[in-house]
Parts: structure tokens; sequence; C-alpha cells
């Protein structure tokens, strides 16, 4: 070969060298392009699906309640294996501890009979919505009815937060107050006690519902003639408990679980279901917006509704007497055996709130 020849052959091998190596490199780049987007979507699905039942079952299910404690803790473990740890206070302490964590929330699960306060915190943005429970499919109508739009919570039940009343050993059966207008007369003067609906959780839905059948006005006109009449206000229904066991008060409306229990004490009680129908307290569950533990949350609430559990809570819990909210539940066969409770428009219920707590937290001042 001649010194031409070679010199272009020495050119074709350059160029062919060169081919190969670009090739080389664009097709090293192209897989690692694709292997690094194939991490990002293995790495974006692992995110999508969050941790384990078994890594979030590492901590115990936290619940703030303001019943029900002694029973709860062994019946979920005993339900679906895992733990849970129940933080307890009435619906002042949890509401205000609930505000205080606001920030850094330490709960997973808010279960208690205070609707409007549950309501509020999804108004605030503090509730999973969209929250799909298996087990509301047994929820009777009327309780199926009550959970919102957004399924931020679902009603466990229902008790009234006022039956009437009275020590039968002063006030006869047919001077005994029938209904809750009956308690302006006159001559129920100084007789009358409530809880207070700033303190305890059953109160506030009692208040609301006349504030709601009545409006504002007309409600707050109820409340200033028993204020008036020398209506007593203490800060729980075990106040007024005892109020009634030593006679400071005669008449009361009364969470109606204290007042079963007055009449298994064997106190000189006898309850008046109103006609108009018993202010009602519903009890709710709702889980934290930021909890880590969303699928234990999940099955606590499939857990509260279903029937065996609620059955279990009438037979041998601490406040059993009340209306269950899902079928094929029997509640105390010495309660009413057709309740009627009544209560406040949620909505109405939750907006109002603070008004109707600081109205009362002024007048009992005065």
């Amino acid at each position: 070969m001649d010194k031409k020849g070679y010199g272009m052959m020495k050119k074709l091998w350059c160029l062919l060298l060169c081919a190969m190596f670009v090739l080389t490199g664009c097709s090293s780049n192209t897989t690692g392009t694709a292997d690094s987007e194939t991490e990002t979507n293995q790495t974006a699905d692992v995110e999508e699906e969050g941790p384990s039942m078994e890594e979030q079952a590492a901590e115990p299910l936290t619940v703030y309640l303001n019943d029900f404690d002694s029973v709860i803790p062994d019946l979920f473990k005993e339900k679906t294996g895992y733990d849970v740890e129940v933080v307890v206070g009435n619906g002042a302490e949890t509401m205000s501890r609930i505000e205080a964590e606001k920030s850094n929330p330490q709960w997973d699960v808010v279960w208690m009979d205070s609707m409007y306060d549950i309501y509020n915190l999804d108004l605030g943005s503090q509730l999973m919505t969209d929250v799909e429970i298996e087990n509301a499919s047994g929820l009777t109508p009327e309780f199926s009815a009550l959970v919102p739009d957004d399924k931020c919570f679902y009603p466990t039940g229902a008790h009234s937060a006022g039956v009437l009343v009275y020590r039968n050993d002063v006030w006869s059966e047919e001077d005994a107050p029938k209904s809750y207008a009956d308690l302006t007369d006159p001559k129920y003067a100084g007789a009358v006690a409530m809880a207070d609906p700033g303190v305890a959780a059953p109160a506030y839905p009692l208040a609301a519902y006349f504030m709601d059948t009545l409006g504002m006005e007309g409600g707050q006109e109820f409340f200033t003639m028993l204020f008036e009449q020398g209506l007593k206000v203490y800060p729980k229904n075990p106040q007024v408990v005892e109020a009634l066991a030593s006679g400071e008060a005669t008449i009361a409306m009364l969470q109606e679980s204290n007042a079963y229990a007055m009449i298994a004490d064997g106190e000189p009680i006898t309850i008046v279901w109103p006609e108009e129908g018993a202010a009602a307290s519903t009890r709710v569950a709702a889980i934290c917006k930021s909890t880590d533990q969303p699928d234990i949350a999940k099955a606590f609430v499939e857990f509260l509704l279903d029937p065996e559990v609620q059955q279990e809570l009438i037979d041998t819990g601490d406040e059993a007497y009340f209306t269950p909210s899902v079928e094929g539940v029997t509640a105390k066969p010495d309660r009413e055996p057709n309740p009627t409770l009544v209560a406040a428009d949620v909505q109405f219920g939750a907006e109002n709130e603070a008004d109707i707590k600081a109205w009362f937290a002024d007048y009992s001042a005065q």
C-alpha cells in the first residue's frame, strides 16, 4: 500500500473509532437516564404506599377520648391485635389539648361525644377526609345522614345530653316537669341543675339544641329565665349527680348514663324523657390529618362501627346507655325502649359554639 492509500486508511479507522465512541457514550447516557427514572419512580411508589401496617404498629395508636377508657384498649387489642393508648379528658380538656398541639399533633384518633367540636376541627383542616369505612354500610339511616360529605368523621352512637330527672321524694309525678318548657315554671325556682356547656362534652349539645330550635335569641331567653330562677350550673354531670343526691338540687337536665346510674344506686330519682324529645349528644370518631398510622387509625374506626363492638360497649362499658349507630345492636333493657333524640344541626352547632359557650360563661359569672 502506498503512502497515500495508508493515509486514507488511517483516517477511515479514526472516523470509525470516533463513531463507536459517540454511539457507546450515547447508549450509556440513555441507559443511565432510564435507570435513574426507574429508581425515581420506584421511590415515588414506596413513598405513596407509606409504611406497612407492621411498621405503623411499632407504636400504640393514640386515641383521645372522654369515656369507655376502661374497656377500649383490651377490646381493640383482642379484635385487631393492635395496641392503643387512650388519653382521657372531659370535652374542654381534650379540645384544649388538641388546640395546644395544633402545630405538632400527638393524637391519631379523637373519639368523643362532641360532634360540633370535631366538625370544627374539620373546618380548621385538621382531620383526614374522604375516609372510607366498610362498616359504615351498617349505619342506621339516622346516623348515616350525620356523616359529613367529606367523610371527616363517623358517628358511633348517641345518648341524651339531658333527660329530665327529679327527686321523687320531693316532687310527685303530677307535679314534676314533663317537658323542657316546664322548667321555666316559677314553682321550680332554685330546684333545677345542669352541667356547664363550656366544660362537659355532653352539655354543649344540650345548650346548642335550645339555641338552634328556639333561635339564638329565644334560646338565650329560655336560659335567662332559668338563671333568674336560680339555675345551678356545675362543671360536669357527676357534680350534678352529687347535687341531686344531697338535695342541693331536686330537678336536673342530666346526661342519661348518670341518671340511670343514680337509679341503680338506689337514689330516689325518676327519669322523664321530655315530650318534645331529649337533646342528643352524638359520639363521633375522626382521624388526625397528620397521623403516621393511617391504616391502624382506619381500623380503629372500623372497629367502632362493628356491631359486636357496640354491643360489647353496651353490655360492659361505663357509658352504656346510648342509641347504637349500626344495625343489629340491642340497647340496655332498662333504658327507655323508644327514645326520641333531637339535636342541633351540625353546622349550626359548630359555627356558633364559641358564642354559645361565651354567653353561658358570661351569664354564669354574673
